[in-house]
């Protein structure tokens, strides 16, 4: 008897786009940590490594919903609404502006946010029952 617990299709596309939004997010903010320190007090290797619980909070998520233990999906939904919650009314209004942002700033918001926003639909699909085949 396999008795393995296995992902969904939308927990695991769920997951590989987490793994792409954080990656994304990870070299942008080591880029700012170093190519751009000082321009804001945000961008520093200390700043860098005091944000670090996120990356570990995200790989957290990331294993469980490609591990697909049964709340998974729910974990995940959670994590990418509120990080949504946190980019739209903190990171934008208050650390963006203090950075000057540029194009690359910009680009990275977008896509990133962007990615938590198809998280979380995906999520949203999963919790209320659709399957994909």
């Amino acid at each position: 008897m396999n008795d393995a617990v296995h992902p969904s299709l939308l927990e695991s596309i769920s997951a590989w786009v987490l793994v792409a939004a954080f990656a994304l997010s990870l070299v942008y903010e080591l880029w700012r940590a170093t190519v751009k320190a000082g321009a804001s007090r945000h961008d520093s290797l200390s700043a860098f490594v005091r944000e670090l619980w996120l990356y570990v909070l995200a790989a957290v998520v990331i294993v469980l919903l490609f591990t697909g233990v049964p709340f998974s999906a729910w974990v995940g939904l959670v994590f990418a609404v509120l990080v949504i919650l946190v980019s739209i009314f903190y990171y934008n209004p208050k650390m963006m502006v203090e950075r000057d942002p540029g194009l690359i700033d910009w680009f990275e918001d977008l896509v990133y946010t962007g990615l938590l926003f198809v998280v979380a639909t995906l999520l949203i699909l999963e919790v209320s029952g659709l399957v994909l085949a």
